[in-house]
């Protein structure tokens, strides 16, 4: 498509890593830092490509199972959380853990199971198999049932309706999480509220981001992985906000010329998972093709940051010890 003057992006803010994402990854570089290659995650420590390929290469080895891990090595578990069994696997192979669970992710974890103290039903708002769900879940497995979209509701059989809690997974569409607890609720009608709203701020800060932009925009371009809940949330925000179409691209090689027929104005964010370097490789391809103007739309200011996990302040504090003495 040959430059115009009407060419531009509009670049949403925030968008980009949130703070539980940047707390795993400096987790898993420090632990590196540390005490050297190999260092075993459990699962992809966030859901993304290049964060992964690019600890790969600095010597870390992902892993699906603790049992992949020799026993007595050192392991992180990632910022999605695990469910108790899976910390007891790492103590019987006594395995050194670090934990890096998003501590909003940990919030939830110690929601369910203060209900399932008081035998309340937990309906977890969430899809099946992602890794925050099994975690959220296996905190209390009797008391909780997954309800994958508002259409599950329906169906639904709880043991006692007049004891029913619900919590979601953190990364969620926040319209679709609202109708899904509407209809719960209308199923359900004394249907308890969780203490504080369980999707995190990044994931609904990007979500108004996109929702601002995607009427201004013919082609909403969502930088994130697959696997990446929250950045396929946002490919959907966008469509539903006006956006005539949107893709999820993990690089910026994947860009299609078809798509740009016909566009003057295109959207760019990325999901919580996304390091900037991906966006910046989107904007140049963007201006090769004519884009060169950018304008930030800024919906919020994200200044949260969360400390290191506590096994990694502790041997970071002993190094300095040693250092010093």
């Amino acid at each position: 498509m040959p430059p115009s003057n009407t060419q531009r992006v509009l670049l949403a803010a925030p968008r980009g890593y949130c703070a539980g994402v940047d707390r795993a990854v400096i987790a898993v570089e420090k632990a590196l830092e540390l005490h050297g290659a190999p260092i075993y995650v459990r699962k992809e420590i966030v859901h993304n490509k290049y964060v992964v390929e690019t600890l790969t290469e600095r010597g870390a080895i992902f892993v699906s199972e603790t049992d992949e891990v020799p026993e007595g090595a050192r392991v992180v578990f990632s910022a999605h959380g695990v469910s108790p069994a899976v910390r007891d696997a790492a103590a019987a192979r006594q395995l050194t853990t670090i934990d890096a669970t998003c501590p909003l992710v940990t919030k939830v974890h110690k929601e369910a199971v203060r209900f399932a103290r008081d035998n309340q039903t937990i309906l977890l708002i969430g899809h099946t198999g992602h890794e925050e769900v099994e975690g959220t879940a296996g905190e209390a497995p009797e008391n909780t049932i997954v309800v994958n979209s508002p259409d599950d509701v329906d169906g639904l059989e709880v043991p006692d309706p007049t004891n029913v809690v619900w919590l979601s997974q953190t990364t969620l569409s926040v319209d679709e999480t609202m109708e899904t607890v509407r209809r719960l609720r209308v199923k359900f009608p004394e249907l308890q509220d969780p203490p504080s709203d369980d999707i995190c701020y990044a994931t609904q800060n990007r979500q108004v981001a996109v929702k601002k932009i995607a009427p201004q925009v013919e082609l909403m371009i969502v930088v994130g992985s697959a696997n990446s809940s929250n950045s396929v949330r946002l490919v959907e925000v966008a469509l539903q906000s006006g956006a005539n179409a949107s893709h999820r691209i993990d690089r910026a090689r994947e860009l299609q010329d078809e798509w740009f027929d016909g566009v003057s104005t295109v959207g760019v964010t990325s999901g919580a998972s996304v390091p900037e370097i991906l966006v910046r490789d989107v904007l140049d391809a963007l201006a090769s093709r004519g884009y060169e103007t950018v304008e930030e739309v800024r919906t919020a200011t994200e200044d949260l940051m969360f400390s290191l996990p506590r096994e990694i302040r502790a041997d970071l504090k002993q190094r300095e010890a040693a250092a010093s003495a």
